[in-house]
């Protein structure tokens, strides 16, 4: 995981100005008394000035600076502000506040360094704090232009040149993001994080040459870092070298047995190599530890399909399809707060409440559907029916929104009408041709439906679809991780 770790210092000695003023107190005198250290006397002379002067910025903003020394940040924000109102591009008082409000990532700093950077287009250490920012906002694609106008400035901060890197790798310029994970690596000596970063973006680039010899000095008897080993495992796989993909996909196992993902890694290795039963097996002892992961029975679905014991299939399909149902109602809740607390009554209250509002709105009638069905009702109760009537709705007004049709799937299939299952399957994968729920719909329709011939090109399908998905959820897991990590914290485990 690449870790985000925004620590940068920025003194506020390279505020002060060398101003001459006209009048009863020099601002040379005032400036005088800060550096020497002797705050509480400058302070008391910028009173008696600022009484004198009240609209003069320049002494505001010197202020600002005594106040800043001095750590009293909240009123040296003010006398900054109060500056930059009487002087809007005052880059002194610009830079000021923005060095205050940039130490709690406060996103304020971002337009006051825009300005500021638009009367000082070469400053490098402002384009540096934009970049910072933007990254941690998630607008990559601002936050790698300012980096990029200073490279100077981040040559040796290693906090800014990994959310370079990260920023380049998130929208997929991964060939630029290799270099400065490289330049990463020797400013910080004895750190394993560098060398992990850039091999995640070796994979990734499908460098994994490169990749295992990133990775391979990190391999020590002594390795506990289960994301370390999984990534290892990955890049060893994709050079050929199976047995030590399997090990150490194993040895991550051991270390942290209650993550899903590593026990689906190791069923995808079993599924590449055809040992079906082995990775069933695997997958046997991890949902015996974490019963509720749908992923889990998912993938032993797929490897017992291969095995063609569909019987199995179907059970794991529907067990998946159970555990998952919550977070398929979540993706199409928007603001309905109440389902985030299990509140299955209330919250069919409040969507008949939207529907009478909005009663051609086919996401909220998909939505009642959904809610009605995680209740199981019985096939010829009222509640199925008007599950059923709704769901036909929002497929006659939004015929693409493809889990519709999988939910009309699923309750065709409970009334053992599987050729009009079939039928939504097909829908589904024409708009969605790599959605996993309409094939294993499908498969299961199919074998009800007496297609038993056409079933193995399917499972191989769906097998297809399920490693490429599972790519996809170990990517994001990663970028997550990346994005997640505390500005700065220290990379965690990782020293």
């Amino acid at each position: 995981m690449i870790r985000f770790i925004l620590v940068i210092g920025f003194a506020l000695a390279w505020l002060l100005p060398s101003h001459a003023q006209d009048g009863k107190v020099s601002i040379t005198t005032i400036e005088s008394l800060i550096r020497s250290q002797q705050y509480e006397q400058a302070l008391n002379t910028l009173k008696t000035a600022l009484r004198e002067s009240p609209s003069d910025y320049k002494l505001w903003t010197l202020d600002g600076i005594c106040l800043g020394l001095q750590g009293n940040d909240t009123e040296a924000q003010a006398a900054f502000g109060h500056a930059i109102r009487i002087s809007p591009n005052y880059v002194p008082a610009l830079k000021g506040e923005i060095q205050i409000l940039y130490k709690t990532g406060d996103k304020r700093a971002i337009p006051l360094l825009e300005r500021m950077l638009k009367s000082d287009p070469g400053d490098q250490t402002g384009h540096e704090m934009l970049g910072t920012l933007e990254a941690r906002a998630g607008d990559c694609r601002t936050a790698v232009s300012q980096f990029a106008q200073s490279m100077e400035a981040i040559a040796s901060h290693p906090s800014s040149l990994e959310a370079y890197g990260f920023c380049l790798f998130k929208l997929d310029r991964v060939a630029d993001a290799i270099p400065i994970f490289r330049q990463l690596i020797p400013l910080v000596p004895g750190s394993t994080y560098p060398s992990y970063d850039l091999a995640v973006v070796l994979v990734a680039s499908h460098n994994n040459d490169e990749a295992v010899k990133a990775l391979e000095p990190l391999l020590t008897p002594d390795q506990t870092d289960p994301d370390i080993l999984s990534l290892a495992s990955q890049a060893y796989e994709a050079t050929g070298n199976t047995p030590k993909a399997v090990a150490l996909q194993r040895q991550a196992i051991v270390l942290n047995p209650t993550d899903p993902s590593n026990y689906i890694l190791f069923a995808d290795l079993c599924m590449t190599h055809d040992s079906f039963q082995v990775g069933i097996d695997m997958l046997n002892a991890g949902i015996g530890r974490i019963a509720v992961n749908a992923s889990l029975y998912l993938s032993r679905g797929v490897l017992y399909a291969q095995l063609a014991d569909y019987d199995k299939a179907e059970a794991d399909f529907k067990k998946a399809e159970q555990l998952d149902s919550t977070e398929s109602v979540g993706a199409y809740a928007g603001d309905l707060a109440v389902l985030e607390r299990n509140d299955p009554n209330t919250a069919l209250t409040r969507v008949r409440e939207q529907l009478r509002a909005h009663p051609d709105n086919p996401l909220f009638r998909l939505l009642l559907a959904q809610l009605i069905m995680n209740s199981a009702p019985d096939p010829q109760s009222p509640a199925f029916k008007e599950a059923m009537q709704n769901a036909l709705a929002a497929a006659k007004t939004q015929p693409d929104l493809v889990e519709v049709h999988n939910q009309l799937a699923s309750m065709y299939m409970s009334l053992n009408q599987y050729e009009q299952a079939i039928k939504e399957c097909r829908v589904s994968l024409q708009y969605d041709p790599s959605n996993e729920t309409a094939m294993y719909h499908l498969i299961i329709s199919m074998r009800h439906s007496g297609h038993q011939d056409d079933l193995q090109p399917l499972v191989k399908r769906l097998s297809e679809l399920h490693k490429e998905s599972l790519q996809h959820e170990t990517d994001r897991k990663r970028y997550r991780l990346i994005e997640e990590g505390s500005p700065g914290a220290q990379p965690d485990g990782r020293n």
